[in-house]
């Protein structure tokens, strides 16, 4: 058996992560959680995760900082990210994609099992 994809939820609503972890792990996915930007970068250095939620309104370093530093690290420019956030508006959709992201995704627009299929088509 192939080893599970690595998933790393840069997520500071304790509820919110563990919801999205436990869907994951239910499909079969290794989970990280990072509740800040600069534990997000830490562990998106350290673990090499396949893909990254990653949530915008952060503390320590906002998600479009932790985007742009990921990006521009040798080591961690190639993983994928998506952002995962309330904020809708087109300008932070705009942005996040013009610093890397991948996607752009409104949380209250998801059911975590969508969002699992989603990263899932990503992962393929």
């Amino acid at each position: 058996m192939s080893k599970p994809k690595k998933v790393l939820i840069v997520e500071d609503e304790e509820s919110l992560a563990q919801m999205y972890q436990t869907k994951f792990e239910n499909e079969g996915y290794e989970v990280l959680v990072a509740n800040d930007g600069s534990e997000g970068i830490e562990k998106a250095k350290k673990e090499k995760p396949d893909i990254i939620l990653l949530d915008i309104i952060l503390p320590k370093k906002d998600g479009f900082m932790v985007l742009k530093e990921l990006k521009a690290d040798k080591t961690t420019a190639n993983i994928k990210i998506i952002m995962l956030t309330n904020l809708g508006q087109d300008e932070d959709v705009t942005k996040g994609k013009k610093l890397g992201a991948l996607d752009y995704l409104v949380k209250a627009n998801l059911t975590p099992a969508q969002l699992v299929d989603k990263v899932a088509e990503y992962l393929k």
